[in-house]
């Protein structure tokens, strides 16, 4: 059964039978494409669909997604005839453990591991990290029942119906069946990502040298340097749009309407990249001559004179930002843009991938860029930001996993206060309040999560994600937050509690419905 559940007003899910169904809807959009649609991140047996700016997600777009839907049974065909040959060191923590559940011995996994195709289906949760599938069904293994906090590089680990190759360090659940050498995500390739949807493996055992690549010294940089900072400065632009096939989420700036306007008052373009602070304090140096403006969360003050819109700073000045009273982040943009090389067409710091500039601390510096610069704009004050124990409402899109939970969790879920907690970051704000529990203990195959996500892992305790999210969650998405209110969200600190208002209760998308107003 074919269902369109609820994300927002600019994406829905597609949940199909299969992954041969999703597959195969996901081939023909790819084939003929439908106006309107921005993204779609494929899944195990759902396709995430992002809209346009301007185009509603609503029943008519599911109605074009949906007509191009193969006929039930068809069988999705090869995507690329690309085979790729991985070297594996078979000596995985849980190989005697899935030796044991497929009711084989050490050697006959190794043997029936090596001798099947897998074929990456899509990519998620981290950057070149694809869920691979094969025909031998004796793969179709469960999860650990106890994640592991912290699994190496290059870990071959299965899982569902899936093997994957973890391509950084990262806390997960698979089973452990050895290790390969070759990079999964390399941005000195053409294309980073070694996997992709379509693409086959073949898993060889033995291990692959990995040639260390002299790195010249850098040039010294002279311009704007760190004289010190409470937490590292990232570099932040409007993010890193369309690479969902190589698992690369658009990350950037948390509060984008700061960055615009920190951008419009140096007469840049508004997404070009600033500096992204967060709390404070924080002290800069211009080693040149060179105007800023400061937005967001704290002030600026440059020999004690508070700065606002637009300011200059000579060779030797300094510029001080203290924590602020209220909000979290604040945005420096320098008049010409700083000279910062993108990465994937973005110049932004994806703190989860490990993907842009790295962060600065004390004693990094950035050059100016000199890019010519238009008019300056002044775009007035920002919003009003909330301070440690303020209570904010945020307005949400109930869904698209709303139903994984009865009516008593859900009414729960709206009518307490959740407090942001201190181990939030960028990836997302982790709430605690009265736990949100569900009865069974159902795994939900990992599916396409948007920005705003409020996803509820085991311990009930909500996490809304933020920029740097996983592309994918394999954990319920009890509501979205509506993409007016992520600025905000970006800006609350700890200790601020949420409250979270629906739009409308939930409802799947119609695709037969005839008003789409």
């Amino acid at each position: 059964m074919t269902r369109v559940l609820p994300i927002g007003p600019r994406a829905f899910l597609v949940e199909l039978a299969d992954l041969d169904a999703t597959l195969a809807l996901f081939d023909a959009l790819a084939a003929d494409p439908v106006p309107g649609v921005a993204e779609i991140v494929p899944a195990a047996r759902t396709l995430m669909i992002t809209s346009d700016p301007g185009v509603a997600a609503d029943a008519a777009l599911a109605r074009a997604v949906l007509a191009r839907q193969p006929a039930p049974g068809t069988v999705p065909a090869a995507r690329d005839a690309e085979t790729v040959e991985i070297p594996v060191i078979y000596d995985g923590e849980d190989l005697a453990e899935v030796a044991a559940l497929m009711g084989l011995t050490e050697a006959e996994v190794i043997a029936a591991h090596s001798e099947a195709t897998w074929q990456v289906a899509f990519c998620g949760f981290a950057p070149g990290f694809a869920y691979m599938t094969c025909a031998d069904a004796r793969f179709d293994l469960p999860r650990r029942s106890a994640p592991r906090t912290r699994i190496p590089a290059g870990s071959v680990a299965l899982a569902g119906r899936f093997c994957g190759i973890y391509p950084q360090a990262s806390p997960g659940g698979w089973q452990l069946l050895g290790r390969t050498e070759v990079p999964m995500f390399d941005l000195t390739r053409d294309i980073p990502a070694l996997l992709r949807p379509g693409v086959r493996a073949r898993f060889v055992t033995g291990s692959a040298r990995v040639h260390a690549v002299a790195v010249a010294e850098p040039a010294p940089v002279t311009g704007l340097r760190v004289v010190r900072t409470a937490f590292p400065i990232l570099v932040q632009d409007a993010g890193r749009m369309g690479q969902a096939g190589q698992g690369v989420s658009a990350s950037g700036a948390l509060d984008l309407s700061a960055l615009r306007r920190a951008n419009r008052a140096v007469g840049n373009p508004a997404g070009v990249a600033a500096l992204e602070i967060t709390l404070g304090p924080v002290a800069l140096r211009a080693e040149v001559a060179m105007t800023l403006a400061l937005t967001g969360a704290a002030t600026a003050r440059v020999g004690g004179l508070v700065q606002s819109g637009a300011f200059a700073l000579d060779a030797g000045d300094e510029v001080v930002i203290e924590p602020p009273a209220s909000g979290m982040r604040s945005y420096l943009a320098m008049r010409g843009g700083f000279d910062v090389a993108p990465v994937l067409g973005s110049c932004a710091t994806d703190t989860l991938a490990q993907i842009g500039p790295a962060p600065l601390t004390a004693g990094d510096a950035l050059a100016p860029a000199g890019r010519p610069a238009g008019a300056v704009t002044d775009s007035g004050p920002g919003p009003e930001l909330p301070q440690a124990g303020a209570v904010v409402t945020l307005p949400v899109t109930m869904g698209p996993r709303t139903d994984w939970f009865d009516a008593a969790t859900v009414a729960r879920f709206l009518a307490q206060d959740w407090t942001v907690t201190p181990q939030s970051s960028r990836v997302g704000i982790r709430l605690s309040g009265d736990a949100l529990t569900r009865d069974d203990a159902r795994e939900l195959p990992s599916e396409g999560t948007a920005t705003g996500a409020i996803q509820v892992p085991h311990s009930g305790q909500p996490v809304l994600f933020l920029a740097d999210h996983p592309l994918t969650g394999g954990y319920p998405v009890i509501a979205t937050l509506d993409p007016s209110a992520l600025d905000l969200a970006g800006q609350l600190p700890p200790g601020v509690r949420i409250r979270f208002a629906p739009a409308a209760p939930f409802a799947l998308i119609d695709p037969e419905a005839t008003d789409v107003s």
